[in-house]
């Protein structure tokens, strides 16, 4: 214990003189690929000096891999995380390594347990799917050598986390524009939770659409979800309780526009004779749900695969092509959107 505490001092010690944190030594000292080559010269120099650069390079020469690859994903009750983790599994088929699939139920709490966890088992990296995303939630796994990268952050992330996300505000953009080029000019969004960067995209893209148009960005049609069905239920008898609602409607995910459909329904109207309704994802169910969702593809499994690729890099030892990578996302169109009748 006394040796473990003597350390950590010793390691707190050398980041103040380099002038970097904590977990960009224990990176250095793990032998990860992300850290700058002019930075990772300057802590090296102060490691070798208190003797734990050596000490460690011995330890490493005696660790085995486990061949198991942790996923953390916020729940079971997702198409969106399924995809991902398709994609995860696509890879890992390849190489002789399996995986374990831990949910957080949608808990901080969890996740943080979850962390502590991980530190103590015989883990060889892990994929962590929106993941609250302060940087320092990440320390356990960067102390204990866990290489890891994060899908879809939810949140701040450090310059230096290996990262996989969207292209959200082109999609929120794209989606828009198509309903304008259809003649829409009540347009109403449903966004996921505002906390995400990924429904602050989409709902900045949409701005931006409407703006360029020349078209008001109403509040009343920017309606807080939690990309559920159960929002996009809530959310849309909302908006058609409105003295003025809408003619289409942006459903932040396609699970949430799931919940448009019923609402809409219920109401007895029509898709897309009474409402137009676009999504984002394009899950498997947006293709077989009637009539067919119009949506923004998220390249989801695809997501999965380059983050899996970038972690069996790191696992490796090898350098990354790029820290954050971002994949694009495009219109699919299908039937659930119309253009506008002159009359509405």
């Amino acid at each position: 214990m006394k040796q473990s505490f003597s350390k950590r001092s010793t390691m707190t010690e050398i980041a103040a003189k380099a002038g970097v944190s904590i977990p960009t030594v224990s990176r250095v000292l793990h032998q990860r690929p992300d850290v700058a080559p002019e930075t990772r010269k300057r802590v090296e120099q102060l490691l070798e000096e208190h003797g734990l650069l050596q000490r460690h390079a011995k330890k490493l020469s005696r660790k085995e891999h486990s061949g198991i690859v942790d996923m953390l994903f916020p729940g079971f009750d997702s198409m969106y995380s399924f995809e991902i983790a398709r994609g995860v599994e696509e890879v890992l088929a390849r190489t002789d390594r399996r995986l374990a699939i831990s949910s957080t139920h949608h808990s901080l709490e969890l996740e943080q347990h979850w962390m502590s966890k991980i530190q103590h088992s015989p883990s060889d990296g892990a994929i962590l799917v929106l993941a609250h995303g302060e940087p320092r939630r990440f320390d356990p796994l960067h102390r204990h050598n866990i290489p890891f990268v994060v899908v879809d952050h939810a949140g701040e992330l450090g310059l230096d986390t290996p990262s996989v996300g969207a292209t959200n505000w082109l999609g929120g953009r794209t989606a828009t524009e198509y309903l304008i080029s259809l003649g829409h000019r009540r347009i109403a969004v449903i966004t996921g939770p505002t906390t995400l960067p990924c429904s602050q995209d989409r709902v900045a893209g949409y701005r931006v659409a409407l703006e360029a148009a020349g078209l008001p960005v109403r509040p009343d049609y920017i309606c807080q979800g939690n990309f559920s069905p159960d929002s996009g239920y809530t959310q849309t008898n909302a908006l058609l309780d409105l003295p003025e609602p809408p003619t289409a409607i942006f459903a932040g995910c396609d699970e949430q526009a799931n919940g448009v459909y019923r609402a809409l329904r219920d109401r007895g109207l029509r898709i897309p004779d009474d409402m137009s309704v676009i999504g984002f994802d394009d899950v498997p169910t947006a293709s077989i749900v009637t009539p067919d969702l119009t949506t923004i593809r998220q390249p989801l499994r695809e997501m999965g695969r380059v983050a899996t690729t970038m972690l069996l890099h790191l696992i490796n030892g090898e350098p990354l092509d790029s820290i954050r990578v971002e994949l694009t996302t495009n219109l699919i169109v299908r039937n659930s959107c119309k253009p506008l009748d002159d009359e509405k």
